[in-house]
């Protein structure tokens, strides 16, 4: 299991894998995609904060 972290970069990798483990799951297509979707938009809100905490260091 992975355990959650406070660095932002660490947790939007970890969203982008379980997005593409979402694509593999035993589900319909819709639910795959909305697992996937939800997933990806997660990990871009946290690269984006990452990216701004970078700025600001």
């Amino acid at each position: 299991m992975i355990f959650p972290t406070r660095n932002p970069s660490a947790r939007a990798a970890y969203h982008r894998a379980c997005a593409r483990a979402a694509l593999f799951a035993d589900s319909s297509t819709s639910v795959r995609l909305n697992r996937y979707n939800a997933r990806m938009a997660k990990a871009r809100h946290l690269e984006a904060r990452a990216s701004e905490q970078e700025v600001v260091s």
